[in-house]
């Protein structure tokens, strides 16, 4: 398998819905949007294809050629910002989420408020491996490239995890726990962790993609 990494574009997008709804399938904020299963192994794929395409507009997404391994970055300039509720977006939304999107809604809003201030950082979104892909090393490959913008523009990163086990991978990539919160008192907590520059990292050199979307 191709462990290159590149930008991803549109022409990744199948491949990158499918390698994101199966990593998230079992994510304790994902089981807490769509607490029933079905439910959730139905409407899970949308919402990641919608929250690809949003970072192939305002973000960054860089992973395998085959998309097995995909991270979505806010780069500085973005990293607080959402999408408008205006009622065409609601309508969509609601088509998307049923009726959790209110729990949607409270979930983004809560990962804001414990985000850092300020745009001058790199914002990890999402990290995800297909799931016959894991314990490979594509996940901290995928995420290092990301990383190495970051330190190219001697900038900080921020990330945040609803899955304990994941806090002690991230640590092996240089980020610390700034902050442990909770989505609401039924909701799941979250580690949000930061890694400043590293200014003697090895760069990783980006292989490119001709369907990058900016």
């Amino acid at each position: 398998m191709d462990k290159t990494i590149v930008r991803l574009g549109a022409r990744h997008a199948e491949a990158a819905t499918a390698t994101l709804a199966a990593a998230f399938m079992g994510d304790p904020a994902m089981t807490w949007l769509f607490p029933d299963d079905d439910v959730r192994e139905r409407r899970l794929p949308a919402l990641m294809r919608w929250t690809f395409e949003d970072h192939l507009r305002h973000g960054m997404a860089l992973g395998t050629p085959g998309a097995e391994a995909v991270t979505l970055w806010r780069p500085p300039g973005v990293v607080h910002e959402h999408a408008p509720l205006t009622p065409p977006a609601m309508v969509r939304f609601l088509a998307m989420l049923g009726t959790a999107v209110m729990r949607a809604e409270k979930l983004d809003r809560t990962i804001e408020q414990h985000l850092p201030q300020g745009e001058q950082q790199y914002y990890l979104r999402m990290a995800a491996v297909r799931p016959d892909r894991q314990g490979q090393g594509l996940g901290g490959l995928t995420i290092r490239a990301g990383l190495a913008e970051a330190d190219a523009a001697g900038l900080p990163s921020v990330l945040e995890t609803a899955t304990e086990s994941n806090v002690g991978l991230y640590r092996a990539l240089g980020f610390d726990v700034i902050d442990a919160w909770q989505v609401a008192r039924d909701g799941p907590c979250f580690w949000t962790m930061t890694r400043p520059v590293q200014a003697n990292a090895a760069y990783i050199n980006l292989a490119p993609s001709r369907t990058i979307s900016r």
